[in-house]
């Protein structure tokens, strides 16, 4: 719809409900990526994929990358795209709810990469905005690793990490993991076999945890 910021799929549920997930693609991918995850999730609910703002190859990016502490594992967000998508982000959320009526008490948040990325910034800046968050593969961004809102005590995260990932390793999705208990979220915490993509046991994982807290 043309009001809403960010382009985007939107899937509506099988029941009357107002139940929704915003799904947040990874760097080069596009809103198509992660229907299969989202449409795996327990329960019945509208389902809308954003697409990053940029061009990336085949691809959308919802910012440049910031490499000045090294490599790609060491990556950062360009502050400026970062805080751009950010805000689109949550400017489309808003928008959706008014859009297709969904309710505002029952917003799940999925992201993939730069998509964890830019969900785990979005439960800091907004977190009575979603019911719960699941991160994949991600980090905690720098801008944002010291939030501790009011609203984040007990917010259900699930933060997954692949124990062969040269894209952002464990280590980075774990840490993101102890910096959303810390701030006082109520986290969840795995790593799996395989690298940077979400295999069958981390798709079982966030389904029970969906499970938990929808």
């Amino acid at each position: 719809m043309s009001d809403i910021p960010l382009e985007h799929i939107h899937r509506e549920p099988d029941s009357d409900t107002g139940h929704a997930v915003f799904v947040l693609h990874g760097r080069g991918a596009d809103e198509q990526d992660l229907l299969p995850v989202a449409d795996r999730l327990p329960g019945d609910r509208h389902v809308v994929s954003f697409r990053a703002p940029d061009r990336l190859r085949g691809g959308y990016t919802w910012y440049d990358l910031d490499l000045s502490d090294g490599g790609l594992e060491s990556s950062q967000p360009d502050p400026e795209g970062f805080r751009r998508s950010l805000d689109m982000v949550a400017e489309s959320v808003d928008a959706a709810v008014d859009a297709y009526d969904l309710d505002a008490d029952s917003l799940g948040l999925l992201g993939f990469s730069q998509g964890a990325i830019t969900s785990l910034s979005l439960v800091l800046e907004g977190p009575d905005t979603f019911a719960w968050v699941a991160a994949h593969h991600g980090y905690l961004a720098e801008s944002h690793a010291d939030r501790s809102p009011d609203g984040i005590e007990d917010k259900p995260v699930f933060v997954a990490a692949g124990a062969a990932d040269q894209i952002i390793p464990a280590s980075r999705s774990e840490a993101a993991a102890e910096g959303m208990r810390e701030a006082g979220a109520d986290v969840t915490f795995g790593t799996f076999e395989g690298g940077h993509g979400i295999g069958p046991d981390e798709l079982d994982a966030v389904q029970e945890f969906v499970e938990q807290h929808d």
